[in-house]
């Protein structure tokens, strides 16, 4: 008797998982064009800090290649 009841226990928890995953969250606000810009003006310095550290660590490996083997 207790198993049934732990059985029906699970299967309601599934079903009401089942349920609340098909719940959809509402659209997200549209951006104000302060918010586009300030948005595009973050993306645009992490892309050029991301050309950076690209540029140094090729450095780096120029650097290497030269100490090591194109002597």
């Amino acid at each position: 008797m207790k198993r049934i009841s732990i059985v029906s226990a699970f299967a309601i928890s599934l079903a009401l998982g089942a349920i609340a995953a098909q719940a959809k969250l509402p659209p997200a606000p549209p951006m104000s064009d302060a918010q586009k810009a300030a948005e595009a003006e973050k993306a645009k310095a992490a892309a050029a800090k991301d050309a950076a550290e690209l540029a140094k660590a090729q450095d780096r490996a120029v650097e290497n290649y030269k100490k090591n083997k194109g002597k």
